[in-house]
This record gives C-alpha cells, sequence and structure tokens, in this order.
C-alpha cells in the first residue's frame, strides 16, 4: 500500500461519502471497506461516525473489526476517530448503559453538561491544549460539530483541544498517532481539510 493509502472503516454507519471526498481532496487515497485483513494491513485508518454509541459498537461487533481495531491503535499506527468514532475509543458512554466501548482510554461518555441547547450543532472555536501534529496551526480557528455526547478522559493529557459550549468541552483527544476529534473536519472548510491533510501526510 501506499503510505497516503488511507483505509475508511464502512460499518454501516458513519459519514462515508463526505470523509472519502475529503481525503481525497487532500491527496489521500482513500479505500472504504468493512474488510479485516485491509484494515488490518491499512497505511492509516479512519473510523467515521454519525449515530448512537450502542448501534455503532453492535455493529462493529458484527462486522468483526473490533479486535483487528484495537490491535491497530495498541500498536500506535496512524489512527483517526471522527465525532462517534472518537468517543467509542473510551471504555462506555451514558447514551447506552451496558455497552462496552473499545476501551482503548480510560474515560466515558457523558451528556454534555450545559444549560445550551443539546445537541450543540455549528461552528465553535477550538483552544488547543496538548501538542498534536493534526492540529498545528488550528489555535482560535472554528470547526463544524454535531453531537449531544462528549467525552471526558481520565488523563487530561490526552485532551489536545477544547472548546466553550457553556462548560468546557474535549473536542480533541490524541496519544501518539492515535487521534479522535468530536468535530468533523470534513465539514470544517479548509482548517478541516488541512488536518485532514495532516494526517495523511503522518
Amino acid at each position: 500500500m501506499s503510505n497516503r493509502d488511507v483505509v475508511i472503516v464502512d460499518y454501516g454507519l458513519g459519514n462515508l461519502h463526505s470523509v472519502n471526498k475529503a481525503v481525497a481532496a487532500v491527496g489521500g487515497n482513500p479505500v472504504i471497506t468493512g474488510d479485516k485483513s485491509a484494515i488490518a494491513a491499512a497505511e492509516k485508518v479512519i473510523l467515521p461516525g454519525v449515530g448512537a454509541f450502542g448501534d455503532c459498537m453492535a455493529n462493529l461487533e458484527r462486522a468483526g473489526v473490533i479486535p483487528v481495531l484495537k490491535e491497530y491503535i495498541e500498536a500506535d499506527r496512524p489512527f483517526l476517530g471522527i465525532c462517534l468514532g472518537m468517543q467509542v475509543l473510551f471504555e462506555e458512554s451514558e447514551e447506552a448503559p451496558g455497552v462496552k466501548g473499545l476501551g482503548v482510554f480510560p474515560g466515558k461518555v457523558v451528556l454534555i453538561p450545559t444549560k445550551l441547547k443539546v445537541p450543540h450543532m455549528g461552528w465553535n472555536r477550538l483552544e488547543l491544549k496538548t501538542p498534536c501534529p493534526v492540529l498545528q496551526g488550528s489555535e482560535g480557528k472554528y470547526v463544524y460539530f454535531v453531537h449531544s455526547y462528549c467525552c471526558q478522559p481520565e488523563d487530561p493529557v490526552l485532551i489536545t483541544s477544547v472548546c466553550d459550549y457553556g462548560t468546557e468541552v474535549t473536542a480533541s483527544i490524541g496519544r501518539g498517532n492515535v487521534f479522535g476529534v468530536q468535530y468533523h473536519p470534513e465539514k470544517s472548510s479548509a482548517v478541516g481539510l488541512e488536518m485532514l491533510q495532516r494526517f495523511v501526510e503522518l
């Protein structure tokens, strides 16, 4: 595979077309697949996500890709989880009590504790916290969010950026070559495309 090949995991949920188009626009070679061997052999993996935590985990389990994804991520290979694809990296979510996430990172996903309208939908400003190669130059930039739940990592060092939505919301996480973003870079205009390009070029 080329080092610009990016496997976009198809598990029956997720904004595959938009992510595929955005990756191609920044010079990547997107491959949409749910094939376990293709994911295991990938140079880079994106796990997109639209929908509910419980449905996501059920579909991943049905597709038989959970062990492959966990092994891939634990080997610190380039991985990007988008929106729900970031949330499932944690142990559990209030959205689906009793359903286990991938458990890559200690922590949970909770309903956004804010007095503002939920879901949080629209453009919001990033405040960078921990250095992250994908987010270089993104301080103060606006990105597009659509979500009702947010991640609460046990280790705050994992948080690479936050935004303000009546409370501090985890906007992105990262450790090594593993990244997650709560917002949608594929819908975040030039700043989002720049992030995807940095991921493709890792």
